[in-house]
């Protein structure tokens, strides 16, 4: 090859200088042709489009062309000219193919349909995770996880907002539910034991017993009492033994935390953040977007202008309550106040009733977790819940309880162990201010930006119960 320096497929497509000398480098999709000629379609996973090049059939040799099979890599020397046929404005003129790594057509997974995996279910591709980055479906959603991740950088920075890098391992349960994973350096067998015949955590790497993180946002507190606006955008681990389209063992969160922020400050802030990051994908996601509403569901870009185009409405938790049960609808889980709200209240909320985003405030506490603001009646908490289209819930947070006698008395209540959270308490010793924040699950936000409806579709390698393969 020559000294050319190689140009990605997406700059190809969108160039205008045409009739002159190009290098790409990529993955074959797909080959056909004749005895004269052939056409190759390559993709070098920078768009969703791929390139056909067009080999004369004389200049190379049968042999040669025989290892140009779907999946091989190659690189392409050769003319950049307009296209002769449609749906593509240009194309390369070969005249130089390197083949780096032939691909045997015989057990290449992805043969059949090339690109396009719909010969293969997506739950059989979860089986082949790293061949799946491949396919078009997992191309462009990876292309748009990688886009949120930095839209949520940029409007956190463009903000006035500092990265905070929080702990992975943690001996301390954010959530309180206990479902977490042990990090221990002790040996599986015959572990050292204490006198009362428990596992001796004392010898342990930490000397005590310690998890991977649930939540960033209890450490996210403490840095938002000195820089004012943090945030967190890291993984967080679940030990929760469901196989559910919604849950993961491993998964990322965004955690917003902001001193002297109250519920409704904290509820400004999800809204702006939300649809900028939506408006985002759309700006800038815009072939991706168009492929999955194409491909798998036809109301993606209604949905995601849906969220753009309309205020969120705002009403309490009592207020909900109330309209679910005068609702028409049938729903599978009753409706009280006291018991929490199910996807299918929350999505006839969002959907059918006032037909726009919601946030619900105002929760009962005794489902929420201790670190919230009581509201002045002591029966409820200044939470919020964000409901979003065919997601439900996509944010949770609150006002936090900056009280010192009033977070010790809910520590209490619900046994977390002030001991173990000493340090949290000192916030509220020593200078304590009114703070909110709240979490946005990653993988919540790219399931309802891209459409797909299996959380486990949206992470490159998905982590659930008996599954961590790659």
């Amino acid at each position: 090859m020559s000294d050319l320096r190689k140009t990605s497929v997406q700059e190809l497509l969108r160039s205008t200088d045409l009739d002159r000398e190009v290098l790409l480098k990529g993955w074959v999709r797909t080959r056909r042709g004749n005895k004269y000629v052939q056409f190759i379609s390559v993709n070098d996973g920078s768009t969703i489009h791929n390139i056909q090049v067009v080999a004369d059939a004389e200049k190379f040799s049968d042999e040669s062309l025989k290892e140009i099979t779907t999946g091989s890599s190659v690189a392409v020397r050769g003319k950049l000219v307009a296209s002769q046929g449609k749906g593509q404005a240009v194309e390369v003129q070969a005249a130089e193919i390197e083949v780096y790594g032939a691909s045997d057509p015989e057990t290449y997974p992805l043969q059949k349909r090339g690109s396009d995996q719909k010969g293969i279910s997506l739950e059989e591709l979860r089986k082949i995770a790293h061949m799946r980055p491949r396919t078009n479906t997992f191309g462009a959603v990876l292309r748009i996880r990688h886009a949120m991740s930095f839209a949520i950088h940029q409007y956190f920075n463009a903000n006035g907002y500092f990265y905070v890098h929080t702990p992975i391992i943690t001996g301390s349960d954010a959530e309180g539910a206990g479902q977490m994973f042990r990090v221990t350096t002790l040996p599986d067998v015959n572990p050292p034991l204490n006198d009362a015949g428990h596992v001796d955590y004392k010898q342990d790497f930490f000397g005590k017993p310690t998890n991977l993180t649930v939540s960033g946002q209890l450490e996210g507190e403490l840095a938002a009492m000195a820089l004012g606006k943090v945030y967190t955008f890291g993984p967080t681990f679940r030990a929760e033994n469901s196989n559910t389209a919604r849950h993961l063992a491993e998964f990322w969160m965004v955690e917003p935390e902001v001193a002297f922020n109250d519920l409704q400050d904290n509820m400004d802030l999800a809204e702006d953040f939300l649809r900028s990051l939506v408006r985002y994908a759309l700006e800038h996601c815009a072939d991706d977007l168009q492929f999955l509403n194409d491909q798998y569901d036809k109301e993606l870009l209604n949905r995601l202008k849906f969220v753009t185009d309309n205020e969120f409405q705002r009403l309490t938790y009592t207020e909900a309550v109330e309209i679910l049960k005068t609702a028409r609808q049938k729903f599978e889980f009753p409706v009280d106040w006291g018991t929490d709200l199910q996807s299918e209240h929350e999505r006839y909320l969002v959907e059918k009733h006032f037909k726009k985003p919601v946030i619900l405030t105002n929760y009962p506490k005794e489902i929420k977790a201790f670190y919230m603001k009581l509201d002045d009646d002591g029966r409820t908490v200044r939470a919020m819940d964000v409901l979003f289209p065919g997601i439900g819930e996509i944010i949770g947070g609150s006002q936090r309880e900056e009280d010192l006698q009033k977070l010790s008395t809910r520590m209490q209540e619900m046994h977390v162990p002030e001991e173990d959270l000493w340090w949290y308490l000192d916030t509220r010793r020593f200078g304590t201010a009114p703070h909110a924040g709240f979490g946005l699950g990653f993988e919540r936000l790219i399931l309802f930006v891209t459409g797909m409806t299996n959380i486990r579709d949206v992470i490159p390698f998905p982590r659930f119960p008996k599954s961590a393969e790659f």
